[in-house]
């Protein structure tokens, strides 16, 4: 006989059940509501183009992975990195773990390097949340300052990075430092990512590094 649910659970259930883009990924059989969330980026910024040289960090399930597969031509490529299982389709070439590990880090500068660099960063990475805010927001600019590494190892000059964080102690300095590379950078949350969440995303477009400040910033 299955336990009974927490509250929480409940309270997670029932707005599951009423929320729009849920009910829209069931309908459309898109892999989760996180693919509007890319879509809504997209649509606003033009970050995916029908030849993007794309990495995606921590891909699974495959919500933004459907998504960029779905504007690629056969000149574009998708590269998706996560330890977990990924929804994709036969053309997108995966790397099983997590980037900021060695043997995986290797295995992405093989791949990027066979197709020429990238033209997009990507992440909807998020910290195993703890529930303690200030770990938790301390994991998650981790985890952006692995993101922006990636972009200086990988990106081409006029790429694009896009990325999840979160509202909180240290993301408006990062977002600043970022500047310094990105002829754009602004925080933006778009219209499928829950209002109550303090799931924010950052933008950056034009990349411009500048390699003297690289050791300052990451």
């Amino acid at each position: 006989m299955a336990g009974k649910r927490s509250k929480s659970s409940e309270r997670w259930l029932r707005r599951q059940k009423k929320d729009y883009f849920v009910r829209s990924a069931q309908k459309e059989g898109v892999v989760s509501r996180a693919h509007y969330k890319l879509r809504d980026l997209d649509l606003k910024y033009g970050l995916v183009s029908s030849k993007s040289r794309v990495l995606e960090l921590g891909a699974a399930p495959g919500g933004w992975s459907n998504y960029i597969e779905s504007k690629l031509s056969n000149k574009g490529t998708l590269i998706a990195v996560d330890p977990l299982p990924i929804t994709i389709g036969a053309d997108t070439q995966v790397v099983v773990g997590c980037a900021g590990n060695e043997t995986v880090d290797a295995e992405i500068a093989e791949r990027v390097q066979e197709i020429g660099g990238l033209s997009l960063v990507l992440s909807d990475m998020a910290p195993n949340m703890t529930g303690v805010r200030a770990v938790d927001q301390a994991r998650s600019m981790e985890l952006a300052d692995l993101v922006l590494t990636a972009a200086f190892k990988w990106l081409h000059n006029g790429g694009h990075m896009a990325l999840k964080a979160f509202q909180g102690e240290g993301l408006d300095e990062w977002v600043a430092a970022a500047r310094k590379h990105f002829d754009s950078v602004l925080i933006t949350k778009p219209k499928s990512s829950r209002a109550e969440s303090r799931e924010v995303f950052v933008v950056a477009r034009r990349f411009e590094p500048k390699r003297d400040a690289l050791e300052r910033l990451v």
